[in-house]
């Protein structure tokens, strides 16, 4: 194990992130790819890498690529990689994977010819008919691309998004991979306030304030490499250390609101759990009437997309009323994902940038807004000229796009409630 091959995947869109943390822990060869990242390493680089990574799912040790146009050729090729260097005698090793565009089409036939190589090859080594299976789990996953079959074993276990600070969500969760490279895209480093008015279970300002504080995301989390006998366990206490030695302690203004109280109850319960709750404040409130008297700071937030929670009438309904009210945030930066392609027409003001990311399999775009909204679109018009006039028709209830009952009224928030959430007794 002096020197190995690790690839990282991720959510599609968020690769260059987690090459950038990689490089940043002095990993070598960092190469970002479509849903993964590769770079090289050694065993002391398998607990800093689970410890650390914000925006990857899990750590895979590549043992080796080859080609399988057939089932003798995936069998030969699995039995030749040095799984003994790793998998004990008495080491668990299920298997799981994924075949695509191969000619090596079933899934559970594959698994079963690489179960069989591994099994042939480690009872070659350790003189057993019968492999026991009683010990520590080495999962096995591979991937068949285009005939090229390519061999990993997990050191993660659950997947890194799990971070161990989420007792139970509400619905529609947002992934902490996912919350961790909008807080990143933003560009928050903790010095100025960070708002979240749909903050949910509360995911986007505990990913914050764990950035903030420079805190590693798997601290309070365990991981299969853990029980792996060729991993030395001071490895693992080296890389806490080493962790913990970099965190920051200082002040930062971090809020969440929420509409329902169970969701910000959970969400300050998520809060204690990351041991962030001294730096997170939660409050119920109704986006629609958020405000916040400071002079700068940026709004991170995942509103309702029209999937689960609400129709997309009321989608679209509570992102006009998002653009009448964060057009008051000026000069604050704006961070909004969703799943429209629509979003800035109905907000009322172009995105100065747009990037497509995915939350699970659900394609979605980050809509930043960083500039002053006094600038003019295309047409000439400003931001209060575009909130003050007629919503466009092709967005309102009951209009082909939208084809939902007409007389059906928004569930969102009641819209005459007296303003509150942080900061209420200060002007807008």
């Amino acid at each position: 194990m002096d020197k190995l091959q690790f690839a990282v995947p991720t959510l599609f869109g968020l690769e260059g992130l987690a090459a950038d943390e990689m490089r940043r822990l002095e990993l070598k060869e960092v190469q970002a790819e479509n849903g993964r990242v590769l770079c090289q390493g050694t065993a002391a680089d398998i607990p800093r890498l689970n410890l650390n990574l914000r925006t990857g799912e899990r750590v895979l040790i590549v043992l080796g690529s080859f080609p399988a146009n057939n089932f003798d050729q995936l069998f030969e090729g699995t039995k030749a990689l040095p799984w003994e260097q790793f998998i004990p005698r008495d080491g668990q090793f299920p298997v799981k994977g994924f075949s695509l565009n191969s000619q090596l089409h079933s899934v559970p036939t594959c698994q079963a010819m690489i179960k069989k190589a591994v099994a042939a090859r480690l009872g070659g080594k350790y003189g057993l008919n019968q492999m026991p299976e009683t010990g520590a789990l080495y999962q096995i996953q591979f991937s068949i691309m285009k005939d090229t079959a390519t061999l990993m074993l997990d050191t993660s276990g659950a997947g890194l998004h799990k971070r161990g600070y989420r007792a139970k969500g509400v619905v529609a969760p947002l992934r902490e991979t996912l919350a961790a490279a909008m807080v990143m895209l933003s560009r928050y480093k903790g010095r100025d306030p960070l708002c979240d008015p749909f903050c949910g279970s509360g995911t986007i300002p505990i990913e914050a304030a764990l950035i903030a504080k420079n805190r590693a995301p798997g601290l309070s989390r365990n991981f299969s490499a853990q029980k792996w006998k060729n991993v030395d366990g001071k490895l693992w206490l080296q890389a806490a250390d080493e962790a913990m030695d970099k965190e920051f302690d200082g002040e930062y203004e971090i809020w969440g609101g929420d509409l329902d109280p169970q969701a910000v109850e959970m969400a300050r319960r998520n809060a204690e759990l990351a041991e962030v709750d001294d730096v997170v404040k939660f409050e119920v409130s109704d986006a629609t009437r958020f405000h916040w008297g400071g002079l700068h700071g940026r709004v991170v937030t995942n509103p309702p997309y029209g999937e689960r929670l609400m129709t997309e009438a009321e989608a679209a309904d509570l992102y006009r009323a998002m653009g009448r009210r964060f057009a008051t945030f000026e000069p604050w930066q704006i961070y909004v994902l969703t799943s429209s392609d629509r979003f800035d027409r109905l907000y009322g003001q172009r995105a100065d940038k747009v990037k497509k990311l995915y939350n699970g399999m659900l394609p979605c775009y980050l809509y930043e807004y960083f500039k002053p909204a006094e600038a003019r679109d295309e047409k000439g018009r400003t931001a209060k000229e575009i909130f003050d006039r007629k919503p466009d028709r092709g967005f309102e209830r009951g209009s082909d796009r939208y084809p939902a009952d007409r007389n059906r009224k928004p569930s969102f928030g009641d819209r005459d409630r007296k303003p509150y959430g942080p900061r209420a007794d200060r002007p807008y």
